[in-house]
């Protein structure tokens, strides 16, 4: 991975730019991501499809230590991992075939996982917001078409009062 200086002054919405050039260095990410992540925080995936966000996420779930292999919950839209240690459990949802807000994902009882539980949401713009103003957001930007190419750029932006004095560029060592 290689990684760019957080941009803008240090401010409400700290942010760092990552390049990644395999799966692995993408789950790798996700492993470096949950050192520093706790309960009650929020995290937004977006990207293309195949961009990395199911790949990222199981290597949040393996940073947390949770029970049960992450895959995309597409079809059942949230799956919840149960912490094999004292962490926090990590609860992956996946809002793609969700096309409301969050009175939509109002079954989910996400307001009541979000406490106790690491909350990773896939496609969740315009959709989740509203339970928190602290959140982490990651946009994974990958060249379309007919491609093989495996460079992700990656966009960490850190939102609301938890965020704003975390030093997301850690995220890259």
């Amino acid at each position: 991975m290689e990684a760019a200086a957080p941009r803008g002054p240090a401010g409400p919405a700290p942010s760092a730019e990552i390049t990644v050039t395999s799966p692995e260095q993408m789950r790798e990410l996700g492993r470096s991501l949950a050192k520093l992540l706790r309960a009650g925080d929020l995290v937004m995936l977006s990207g293309e499809l195949g961009a990395g966000k199911t790949t990222l996420t199981r290597g949040l779930g393996e940073g947390l230590g949770v029970r049960g292999a992450v895959t995309s919950p597409t079809f059942v839209i949230a799956r919840v991992h149960p912490s094999l240690g004292d962490g926090p459990p990590l609860v992956h949802v996946d809002a793609y075939r969700l096309s409301g807000g969050l009175d939509e994902m109002e079954d989910l009882d996400l307001d009541v996982s979000l406490s106790d539980s690491v909350i990773v949401v896939e496609w969740g713009e315009g959709k989740v917001e509203e339970l928190t103003e602290d959140r982490l957001q990651l946009r994974i930007h990958r060249a379309v078409g007919d491609t093989t190419d495996e460079v992700r750029h990656v966009t960490l932006t850190g939102l609301g009062e938890r965020w704003a004095a975390v030093d997301l560029s850690v995220a890259t060592a």
